[in-house]
């Protein structure tokens, strides 16, 4: 299902039911769903992206404008289910296919639906969504996956680059600024890769590999890059804030107020990041070199696996049953 909201009043606006379908396999029991991509928007359109079920194209009064399904069953690693969000960069949509079988890269007119290009990649399962970056005078889409990231060209879908030295598991999405890429992965074998953009082929073992690191990655949760500062967050509640072109850490596995778990990924505001934990807690750091929290604010038996959104002022939390709007 498709589901709108004022966001002023939190009034349901209009709802969706994009697909009736039986489950080829499972989820994860307490961290997923059958829909656990995020959509993406712009001003025009609303895209939902299910996966194995397809992707579909609505306006923002919840008209379908087209719908696709790619006649895939994916087979995740462990029956985790899926969960990669797509990137939107202007009439352009790319999904990411990274499963246990045959995975895939693919590019869609974002108006029409109509497949401009479609990339193999080897199996193996990961959760990272692409992102579009401009390198040079022409657009690469970033990849990170299981043991290894990749740039592609946007407009014909082949690969540019590619880097090993990633481990399994890839979820966080990737972050770029000033030509540098940063991979990351915090399950078995964990790393991160700090990669110059502009080169071609294999970079493994390169000057192009500018740093790495393997202490305080995120498993789950998305880094947040500010002033040429990176922050990660890990899944059991410590926070690393690091120099984006040196890798020398600020700070390294900080420990937050009490012990807490994330999955959701911090979000950078006003010089300060909101983490919203699976504890009801919302804790306020402030970004700097130094370590120091500002707040932290409870909603009482609430968990939050969902990323906070942050617009004109106010915080937009999902909860497992809830929808709030914090001004």
């Amino acid at each position: 299902m498709v589901l709108a909201y004022e966001r002023k009043t939190g009034k349901l606006l209009w709802e969706k039911v994009a697909r009736v379908a039986t489950p080829h396999e499972g989820h994860h029991a307490q961290y997923g769903s059958f829909a656990s991509n995020s959509p993406v928007a712009d001003a025009s359109h609303v895209i939902a992206f299910f996966g194995s079920r397809g992707v579909y194209c609505y306006t923002h009064d919840g008209r379908l404008v087209w719908e696709k399904d790619f006649g895939v069953k994916m087979e995740m690693l462990r029956s985790f289910g899926e969960g990669v969000a797509p990137a939107l960069d202007g009439n352009t949509l790319v999904l990411l296919f990274d499963h246990e079988r045959d995975s895939f890269l693919v590019a869609l007119d974002k108006d029409t639906g109509r497949e401009l290009w479609r990339t193999p990649r080897p199996p193996g399962t990961s959760w990272a969504g692409p992102l579009v970056t401009t390198v040079g005078a022409r657009k690469q889409v970033i990849v990170s996956a299981t043991k290894f990231a990749a740039g592609y060209d946007v407009e014909n879908g082949k690969l540019v680059w590619q880097a090993k030295g990633l481990g399994r598991n890839t979820i966080p999405t990737p972050v770029v600024s000033d030509g540098i890429a940063v991979v990351m992965s915090g399950y078995q074998q964990p790393n991160l890769l700090a990669i110059r953009l502009g080169g071609e082929g294999d970079l493994t073992g390169t000057d192009a590999i500018l740093w790495q690191n393997q202490r305080g990655n995120s498993y789950t949760p998305s880094p947040v890059l500010d002033d040429g500062k990176f922050y990660a967050l890990t899944d059991n509640g410590t926070l690393s804030c690091f120099d984006f072109k040196t890798g020398r850490p600020h700070y390294l596995q900080e420990r937050l107020p009490k012990t807490y778990s994330f999955k959701s990924s911090p979000v950078g505001v006003n010089g300060k990041l909101y983490m919203a934990s699976e504890n009801g807690d919302v804790i306020v750091v402030r970004m700097g070199e130094k370590f120091e929290v500002l707040a932290t604010n409870t909603l009482a038996d609430q968990m939050f696996i969902a990323t906070p959104a942050i617009l004109d002022g106010e915080i937009y939390l999902r909860g497992q049953n809830t929808l709030f709007c914090i001004r």
